[in-house]
């Protein structure tokens, strides 16, 4: 038993002195924790109840690098408890059960809680976070999800509802900087023994291109190590080789994606073409189906210009046609004309307003029958029962405008469209001002 304590003891030092530079510099106290100062700060709420060993359960929400891992191991030292790291990648419900059972009997002979860490949780399914709910509820573990997904869609509501969701904050560069630093003058577990300098350039870029994540910047700082000699300087080219491109917290599955079509859709709304353009890139460089973007651009043609401006959905069909037609990434610069477009296009939502409304009636009141005079009467039958009967066609009257009631008796007189005065819509208002007055001087003298 003592030579297996021994076996695993060292085991352990080899893999800290072993382990990648972002896994040995991991903080191991909240005053080392860079970064999440609102969060888990001195005089914080989250802080005070870990200090005092009150935790609840949390879900941890934030993107990759943010410190998710590294606050769950801290907060399982401070409070004592036995830390227990599962993967929702690759652990299914008979580790969860297994983690429970060695819970339960660490509680009942040692007294120690257990703290439960379940990496992204979001990829658990229904059954496996049914499986952890009665353990939270009674207190049998601490549970801590950590999630770069919106809890709100991904972790079960009665799992959710006994949790506190804990939001993380990319870190900015000046938080990374400084944990770069760090790593380079630590001689116990980061890059001190090598006494090497870092260009202020290269340390900036770093900071940058690591998009807030620490563990990315750790990583290829230490890459960026290997090819310097010892007592050397990182420069700026080193780092860019290392590097290679900046590091993508997207995810087109995910929340980012979702945020980014948001995004896009909102400064097209705003008429603002360069933001547009920008978030176009952004998502077609990080992989985005370039058909989904299409398919939402002619969405947005209809809902947000409609009749302001006729072409703008022409323009998105043909965009479409175009990317399907010659691929990318040349079907790119039809995607960025289009969207140039769309943002300068007159904006107006009276047609996705219409429509609402006449659907909000179609749904909510009685659907009367079609009135008589406006059916077809193909038969005789039809015709003597009053199919057709009293139809005004349009055509025989000036303008070919014609007052005739063409809605169910209940909701005669109902407008559903208000075309707005701005682009081709102001000349369809004045058209249509001039239809609904043919109209009123019809009411007016009894017509039908």
């Amino acid at each position: 038993m003592e030579s297996l304590d021994l076996f695993v003891a060292n085991r352990e030092e080899q893999l800290v002195r072993k382990a990648p530079l972002a896994a040995r510099m991991r903080p191991r106290t909240l005053d080392d924790l860079v970064g999440q100062e609102e969060i888990v700060g001195p005089g914080t709420l989250l802080r005070k109840a870990i200090e005092a060993d009150r935790l609840s359960s949390l879900i941890l929400w934030g993107p990759p690098g943010s410190g998710k891992t590294t606050l769950a191991k801290i907060i399982a030292a401070t409070t004592k408890g036995h830390f227990v790291p599962l993967s929702a990648v690759t652990s299914g419900v008979a580790d969860i059960r297994a983690g429970i059972k060695e819970a339960k009997e660490r509680l009942g002979m040692h007294g120690q809680r257990t703290v439960l860490f379940v990496d992204e949780i979001h990829r658990f399914n229904k059954g496996q976070q049914d499986a952890l709910l009665p353990h939270v509820e009674d207190g049998t573990l601490v549970l801590i999800g950590a999630t770069t997904e919106n809890p709100s869609f991904e972790v079960n509501a009665p799992l959710l509802s006994r949790a506190r969701v804990v939001i993380l904050q990319s870190l900015d560069d000046a938080a990374v900087d400084r944990i770069l630093r760090r790593a380079l003058a630590d001689p116990d577990r980061g890059l001190g023994e090598e006494r090497l300098t870092i260009d202020e350039e290269a340390l900036a870029f770093l900071a940058n291109f690591a998009n807030g994540d620490a563990r990315w910047a750790l990583n290829t700082l230490e890459w960026a190590s290997l090819t310097t000699e010892r007592g050397g300087t990182i420069t700026a080219a080193t780092a860019q080789m290392a590097a290679q491109r900046r590091a993508s917290t997207y995810d087109k599955g995910g929340d980012a994606h979702f945020d980014a079509i948001s995004a896009l859709h909102k400064s097209l709304r705003g008429s603002d073409p360069d933001a547009a353009l920008y978030w176009l890139a952004r998502m077609l460089e990080h992989g985005d189906e370039p058909l989904y973007v299409a398919r939402r651009l002619v969405r947005f043609a209809s809902e947000d210009i409609g009749l302001a401006d006729p072409q703008a959905l022409l323009m998105a069909v043909a965009a479409q046609q175009a990317v399907h037609f010659i691929g990318m990434p040349e079907g790119s610069l039809a995607l960025a004309e289009l969207v140039t477009y769309l943002a300068l296009a007159p904006k107006s939502n009276a047609v996705y307003v219409g429509y609402k409304a006449a659907l909000a009636d179609v749904v909510t009141t009685r659907n009367d029958p079609v009135p008589l005079h406006l059916r077809n009467a193909p038969t005789a039958l039809m015709r003597d029962a009053g199919f057709g009967q009293g139809y005004k066609y349009a055509h025989d009257f000036d303008g070919a405008i014609v007052a005739q009631q063409n809605l169910p008796d209940n909701l005669a007189g109902r407008r559903y469209y208000d075309p707005s005065d701005r682009g081709f819509e102001s000349e369809l208002r004045r058209r249509l001002e001039t239809i609904r007055t043919v109209d009123r001087v019809s009411e007016g003298t009894g017509g039908s």
